[in-house]
């Protein structure tokens, strides 16, 4: 046919109607497609809520994490990394081999050995530091990663990259990440559920367990470890059961007649979610995190009702209690950054061992005689490592020094949900200023998280202004085979 001709027949109102029944036809092959891949799922991921349990991509070795941030970057050479070296140098000047990594090099000192003396535990013969007594007798249970590294040495940064692979607010948390893949499995309770200290929040505040650019619903839920878990979840007034399920049907129905005409508005989804999990939360959470229902002995194992524990141990057992529930990601968080050692670390490092040793020992051990270790991956660990030389500021005697922030080198563990226990991976060199054995960026790590949980870190993926995005971003990650059972 010839092309001109088609042009002059072709009027304003027939071009009108062959576009418009383009359209139509593009969107009946959308609605076709959603329903032969699952497209509710799909719709309910990405604008809704966090739904049911969802296959993972392989088999899992976990179902749950229960997440122990160290705010403030613990002193590997002080706690897991022992460095005779360092001892047998300490006092000798090393500011010029180390000044670029020096984040305050007006107080910058000279190498300083650890004032702890380390000793070997376990089967495996793992070595710990004597401020973590109790942790040492758990380390059989122990995968230590001793070649973390990050990429920078200030803690806001370093936190966000640790919470959510990049150094940026405003990007999904890693509990977020699992829950948009996995769904939930106790729709009576959040998926994702954050336990932080009663005496304040730590650095970043709330962006540590933030959705990011994912639907709001898979953000962290704070449940209180004092008082009601969430404040005026309870109604004012009682009323028949059967009038308390009228009223919910009927506006589960409204909702849903609303959210129909708007069917791309993530935030009304979420807070439809909101309200009827916190209807659905009423009794759940009140029960989960009752621990009258614990017995003299097990509230005595996690140091609750004695300082300094107490608080971290009520934590430690509500997170336990909330794995048993199926929740799907728990993350305990102190207040500040108790793990901040800039000065007097020989006083201040053992009073944060003191809070968190004896409740992190009980948690492993009551995991494990329950049954649930195997299933719940437990990780521990800050956003970055210290260095090996003092840190000493004001003119004041070395007998008050610290140690300042370090990049190259971090210490972390995981326990349970199928890695290898009682297994030390990787090395740092003799100082404890670098990992130069087995390196495991904070990329490689967040991917074998993943991959516990049966999501490969490639495929879990958010389409967000024309890009794909994941936890891991566009560096190289790899899942850390050797510390897998």
């Amino acid at each position: 046919m010839d092309p001109t001709s088609v042009r002059q027949s072709m009027t304003r109102r027939s071009f009108l109607d062959c576009v418009g029944a383009g359209f139509s036809g593009l969107a009946l092959a959308s609605i076709l497609n959603d329903d032969a891949l699952g497209g509710a799922l799909s719709i309910d991921r990405q604008h809704g809520s966090s739904g049911d349990a969802r296959q993972p991509h392989v088999e899992p070795s976990a179902t749950s994490v229960i997440h122990l941030f160290m705010n403030g970057g613990p002193s590997q050479v002080d706690l897991f990394d022992p460095k005779p070296e360092l001892s047998k140098r300490h006092g000798e000047s090393f500011f010029d081999e180390i000044a670029g990594e020096v984040e305050n090099p007006t107080q910058a000192g000279a190498l300083m050995g650890s004032p702890y003396r380390f000793a070997q535990h376990g089967e495996s013969g793992m070595w710990v530091s004597g401020v973590l007594p109790h942790l040492a007798g758990c380390v059989d249970e122990l995968t230590l990663i001793r070649s973390m590294f990050t990429v920078n040495i200030t803690h806001e940064p370093a936190i966000y990259k640790i919470q959510n692979g990049q150094m940026l607010p405003g990007y999904p948390s890693l509990g977020a990440w699992v829950t948009y893949g996995l769904g939930t499995e106790n729709r009576n309770l959040p998926a994702y559920v954050v336990l932080d200290d009663p005496k304040g929040l730590p650095i970043n505040g709330t962006q540590n367990w933030q959705a990011g650019f994912l639907p709001p619903s898979y953000q962290g839920t704070r449940f209180r470890s004092q008082g009601a878990p969430i404040l005026n979840l309870q109604r004012d007034f009682e009323e028949p059961a059967g009038v308390t399920q009228l009223q919910r049907d009927l506006v589960a129905q409204l909702d849903r007649l609303h959210q129909q005409d708007r069917p791309l508005q993530p935030r009304l989804g979420a807070r439809i979610s909101s309200y009827e999990l916190a209807a659905r939360m009423q009794l759940s959470a009140t029960d989960a995190l009752d621990l009258s229902q614990e017995t003299p002995a097990t509230l005595a194992m996690y140091g609750i009702g004695e300082e300094p524990t107490d608080s971290y141990g009520r934590r430690c057992l509500m997170a336990r209690r909330l794995v048993e529930r199926g929740v799907r990601f728990v993350q305990l968080f102190i207040d500040g950054q108790i793990w901040d050692n800039h000065s007097q670390i020989e006083s201040a490092l053992r009073t944060a061992c003191h809070r968190t040793d004896k409740p992190i020992a009980a948690l492993l051990r009551d995991l494990r005689q329950r049954g649930l270790l195997d299933q719940t991956l437990v990780l521990w660990g800050g956003e970055m490592g210290r260095l090996p030389i003092a840190q000493i500021g004001g003119g004041k005697p070395e007998s008050e020094a610290g140690r300042d922030h370090n990049k190259n080198a971090m210490c972390a563990w995981m326990a349970g949900g199928g890695v290898r226990g009682g297994y030390t991976h990787g090395k740092t060199d003799d100082l404890g200023l670098a990992a130069v054995e087995d390196r495991v960026s904070v990329a490689d790590w967040h991917a074998t998280v993943l991959h516990q949980l049966g999501l490969d870190h490639e495929r879990l993926i958010f389409p967000r202004n024309g890009l794909d995005e994941k936890i891991t971003g566009v560096e190289e990650a790899h899942v850390v085979e050797s510390v897998l059972a």
